[in-house]
């Protein structure tokens, strides 16, 4: 078994990762300042350290005899990147390089860092596929990506190997409730539960690629350990099937409000993830009516 070193071990995706290379026997050690990720979420089997990511100095020596660190941790708010573009970038490509300078000064195998379906902003052509120009529409896109290039620059250079992971709308248990961007699965089972409509903004008929954190714990496992990954890969994590925000509504059941489309909201997203079969023997398992079905047996 593996050490691993997970930063936002306390966030949504983190913390699900957390728990199952936990059951699988590997020894983790968590890296959260907690400004987003909840103390509840720690797995007690975890060495939890309230760390932050952007001092390099403190942040540097829980590194020392690590095998792969999951950089999870990052301000996942698109408007409040656009509100506030220097400290989310701080917190997002600052952090990011301090967590590469200490695997490279340590020695480790590899980092899988979670990149964002945000890089390809809004595009004509779907589905999706890694070999597109990027183009996101707002500073946490941009911010996301700048970490993939730094990813594949620390290969290059120093050798350090690395993947990135696009994901593409994640959900599921833990997931967040809070924040002006969570998930539409999110927002409309918290609005159910408190027997509000539902808020769409535009008509309904844009859509994601819901996919289940399950399978984004896998695809970081087979990151981690692929021969045939690490060269600053990057690859989609997604269900590869798109589904409208007002199916969603139908799926989870509930009275509607229409509002404004926001600004910075692609149209469509769906993944290729041919890429993620090829280097990660990867595919998603869990379709969006099993998924919702799972998240409405848990909050509803």
């Amino acid at each position: 078994m593996s050490k691993f070193l997970v930063t936002g071990g306390a966030g949504f995706i983190g913390s699900n990762f957390t728990q199952k290379a936990l059951d699988l026997g590997h020894e983790v050690l968590i890296l959260d300042n907690l400004s987003t990720g909840v103390r509840e979420n720690i797995d007690p089997r975890a060495s939890f350290y309230e760390v932050d990511l952007c001092d390099y100095e403190i942040m540097k020596h829980y590194f020392k005899g690590v095998d792969y660190a999951f950089h999870f941790a990052a301000l996942a708010r698109v408007p409040l990147s656009i509100e506030k573009p220097r400290e989310t970038n701080r917190n997002n490509v600052e952090s990011t390089i301090n967590v590469l300078m200490a695997a490279k000064e340590n020695g480790l195998k590899r980092v899988v860092y979670s990149a964002s379906s945000s890089a390809y902003g809004a595009q004509t052509k779907m589905p999706l596929e890694e070999s597109m120009p990027v183009a996101p529409l707002s500073p946490y896109g941009v911010q996301k990506y700048v970490g993939e290039l730094y990813i594949k620059n620390f290969y290059d250079l120093f050798g350090l190997e690395g993947v990135s992971l696009r994901y593409f709308n994640v959900y599921g248990p833990k997931m967040a409730f809070h924040g002006a961007y969570t998930t539409a699965i999110a927002t409309f089972i918290k609005q159910k539960k408190e027997g509000k409509a539902f808020t769409i903004f535009g008509d309904g008929e844009i859509t994601r690629d819901f996919t289940y954190v399950d399978d984004v714990v896998e695809a970081n496992l087979k990151a981690a350990m692929s021969s045939k990954a690490g060269k600053g890969d990057v690859i989609n994590i997604g269900a590869a099937n798109n589904q409208s925000i007002n199916k969603i509504a139908d799926l989870i059941g509930g009275e509607r409000v229409y509002l404004e489309r926001r600004k910075g909201d692609p149209q469509d997203t769906i993944a290729d993830v041919t890429r993620a079969k090829e280097l990660l023997d990867w595919e998603p398992r869990i379709n969006i009516e099993e998924g919702i079905r799972r998240v409405k047996e848990i909050y509803l």
